[in-house]
């Protein structure tokens, strides 16, 4: 799958599940709690291939899943040259946290032991129903 399939399939999900939420009449602040880790492992199994396994991507007691995906997440499908490696992806803001893995010579981010998009204050400073909105730069690689 590529990065711009995965992009474009999990904001359709998500706008569902925020759709949903809305017609339920929930305020900005509960959507958010709404996407808590053990919330969503309960009630939208689909919205994430871990959830079947009940396993986090980030090892943190609190996780919410409202930005899956990290704003300062940037991706190329097609991939850029450095050096003799291709790069398909990078943080913005060069986290402390962020890594790369490597596979044939492919260096794609490594974004698991970074927690910033997946704290309620984070995501209530960035909030936006619209998770292409908040998305807007990633694939600006």
């Amino acid at each position: 799958m590529t990065y711009i399939s995965w992009f474009n399939e999990h904001a359709l999900k998500h706008k569902t599940i925020v759709d949903k939420l809305l017609k339920n009449g929930l305020s900005k602040e509960a959507i958010v709690d709404y996407f808590d880790f053990d919330n969503m492992v309960k009630e939208e199994k689909d919205f994430c291939l871990l959830y079947q396994d009940n396993k986090k991507c980030h090892d943190m007691d609190s996780l919410n899943c409202y930005l899956c995906a990290c704003p300062h997440f940037r991706f190329n499908d097609t991939g850029r040259v450095e050096g003799s490696k291709i790069k398909f992806s990078h943080c913005s803001i060069d986290s402390k946290y962020g890594s790369f893995f490597e596979n044939d010579n492919k260096l794609h981010q490594d974004c698991t032991k970074c927690e910033i998009p997946h704290k309620k204050s984070y995501i209530l400073k960035h909030f936006d129903y619209d998770f292409k909105k908040i998305m807007k730069d990633c694939s600006s690689f």
